[in-house]
């Protein structure tokens, strides 16, 4: 099953990106990154979830199901639930994100110290005026996700602030949602905006 999470889902990468490949493969081993781009590519073209075949997905990625619990596909299932990459949905289903977090402060000591300044050169490279228009952008997107949720015009802009982006841009963002999604009906509108009614038909 797919585990939506507004933030991530937003903000994330996707498995098989460039930034999964360089950083998050050192912290996950080969077996585990292939597991869940495998499960991404799935549920891209099963988006409510699918059956998965362990025995069939063991051995279509190289590994062995052999030694119950302790058999390499099964570490490799445990180790996304470890790193917090999918949880357990029901006794026999899992939730697995669709896309994966930046890596943590803790995580990035871990690497390798060329994949340390690498990771530092790809921060730095999120400044400046471009990454000011993707922050614009996620905030954006953010708080529309947030609206389409139900969230009221303060929640979203107080919810953003929660997420660190600046009090300015919150606001900006959250009145940019409730400009492109129009009242919905019996929906307060948000404050100082005037409530909208509804044109009879001719």
């Amino acid at each position: 099953m797919p585990w939506p999470d507004v933030v991530i889902d937003a903000l994330g990468h996707d498995p098989r990106s460039p930034y999964v490949e360089s950083y998050w493969l050192a912290v996950l081993g080969p077996s585990t990154t292939w597991l869940l781009r495998r499960l991404a590519s799935r549920l891209e073209v099963e988006p409510d979830g699918f059956s998965l075949d362990l025995a069939e997905t063991a051995r279509s990625l190289g590994l062995g199901m052999r030694g119950g619990r302790s058999s390499p596909f099964v570490r490799a299932l445990g180790r996304c639930v470890v790193f917090e990459l999918a949880r357990p949905h029901s006794y026999d289903s899992l939730a697995v994100r669709r896309r994966l977090p930046p890596l943590s402060r803790r995580q990035v000591l871990h690497l390798p110290e060329s994949l340390q300044h690498s990771h530092r050169r790809w921060q730095d490279a999120q400044l400046g005026p471009a990454a000011e228009a993707r922050q614009r952008d996620r905030s954006r997107q953010l708080a529309l996700s947030l609206r389409q949720l139900g969230e009221d015009h303060d929640a979203v802009e107080r919810q953003l602030k929660r997420w660190r982006f600046g009090p300015a841009l919150a606001k900006e963002s959250t009145a940019w949602a409730w400009e492109r999604r129009p009242l919905l009906s019996g929906e307060p509108a948000s404050p100082g905006e005037a409530p909208r009614t509804a044109t009879p038909a001719r």
